[in-house]
């Protein structure tokens, strides 16, 4: 018996308030060399045919590793600072957190229809809590170049938030206040103009990186039985508007918050994830994610396919009957091509980088044999081991697709390894 889409359609749902934001204007990356660099990674080398090199090595159980990729860059973020590579994986750059108004958490995307670099920080220590969420804005595909942070309020925010874009706008999700979700103008940001932000009542979901060429943006909330996807663009007056609201049974195979994983040679176990999605991609005319969920016990990944009315096209589930696959993100090309980038740990291992992939004319569901890109070599102290892993498009051919994720290194702490994929 086929499900119907339930449509709840609220017809232009207005912000509740909003505010003007001016600029803290950075003239170039490192204020013409001025900021301590952070000379961290490089060491280019192959693996079979995909380029991998060493991202940020000073991490500790909550190093939270991103990555963008364009304008001929590739661009680290870290909790500890941002790094610039070459796209041969060579370093160019690097600055602490300070440069950009500071905070943690960094969450980052390159916008492909406006050709800039976009990130937040979440800033724990603003103890009134009035501007603890720095989005940072390149003024072009260069991120060596200006920059535009805005201190944007969150009352009563807390950590654990998630950005994303379309053509025209920027969104901001975050846990905690009443307002937990805002907007503003992308082009407005990339110029350097004070920008008009518009909150929200309560949570939209989590904001998707819109990579096809469409102005409105996505948000994505999922629950123990739905899916609910909103929209968000241009009302009759020109403001962002809540235009629909979609809900519909997302018919998980799994959907369990993940167990802790063992490690090698310690009774401590390390954080799995969270089965709700930390990175969602639109990529043609569909929605791509992964989360880390319980299978049968054990923390294992989903990765998804989902039209943009609630159907599910096609997924698969990542799974051992001794080990645990934690920390997910997916990363979609243009022609459909999928990474799922994840870490493998277990009672006879430490938490080691991995990532698997599929042709878009692979069967449908499937993924390609793991791909190991680093193994670990100690045991963490257990507990949070945070956002660790990012994925993405390269934002300048939209077709290799790019990961990086964190193993414990030789003190169990977290070190980080970048790898690109050409999908051949």
């Amino acid at each position: 018996m086929l499900s119907l889409i339930l449509c709840l359609c609220p017809q232009n749902v207005e912000p509740v308030r909003t505010e003007v934001i001016e600029p803290i204007i950075n003239e170039s990356f490192n204020k013409g060399g001025k900021a301590m660099k952070r000379s961290q990674g490089g060491n280019p080398r192959l693996l079979n045919d995909i380029l991998v090199f060493d991202g940020a090595q000073d991490g500790n159980r909550q190093v939270d590793p991103q990555i963008a990729v364009g304008g001929g860059f590739v661009f680290h973020g870290t909790n500890n600072g941002f790094v610039i590579y070459d796209k041969k994986g060579n370093y160019v750059d690097g600055v602490p957190q300070s440069e950009f108004n500071g905070g943690i958490d960094p969450k980052m995307h390159f916008d492909l229809h406006n050709k800039m670099f976009l990130f937040n920080l979440w800033d724990p220590w603003d103890g009134p809590k009035k501007k603890p969420v720095n989005v940072s804005v390149s003024a072009s595909a260069d991120p060596r170049k200006a920059w535009h942070t805005y201190p944007i309020p969150a009352p009563q925010g807390v950590d654990g938030g998630g950005i994303g874009y379309s053509r025209k706008w920027i969104g901001y999700s975050f846990p905690g206040g009443p307002e937990r979700t805002f907007v503003f103008s992308s082009l407005d940001a990339r110029a350097g103009k004070p920008i008009t932000v518009f909150h929200f009542a309560g949570s939209l979901g989590h904001p998707v990186a819109n990579q096809d060429a469409t102005d409105d943006l996505l948000f994505v909330s999922l629950t123990r039985e739905d899916i609910v996807l909103t929209t968000v663009g241009a009302g009759p007056k020109g403001t962002p508007v809540v235009k629909e609201v979609i809900k519909r049974p997302h018919n998980f195979l799994y959907f369990g918050s993940p167990p802790q994983s063992p490690m090698k040679g310690v009774e401590a176990k390390t954080a799995s994830g969270d089965r709700n999605p930390k990175n969602l991609v639109v990529q043609g005319g569909a929605l791509w994610f992964s989360h880390t969920v319980n299978v049968e016990g054990r923390a294992g990944v989903q990765w998804h396919q989902f039209r943009l009315d609630g159907t599910r096209v096609q997924g698969g589930t990542l799974a051992d009957t001794k080990n645990s696959y934690i920390q997910t993100s997916i990363a979609v090309n243009k022609a459909k091509d999928v990474l799922v980038g994840f870490q493998e740990a277990g009672p006879e291992m430490h938490i080691s980088a991995r990532f698997a992939w599929r042709k878009s004319t692979d069967q449908a569901g499937t993924l390609r044999p793991m791909i190991r890109l680093h193994e670990g070599r100690a045991s963490t102290e257990g507990g949070a081991w945070g956002d660790y892993s990012g994925s993405c498009i390269d934002g300048d051919n939209l077709t290799d697709l790019w990961t990086i994720q964190s193993f414990a290194n030789e003190k169990g702490r977290g070190g980080t390894v970048i790898a690109r994929l050409t999908p051949k």
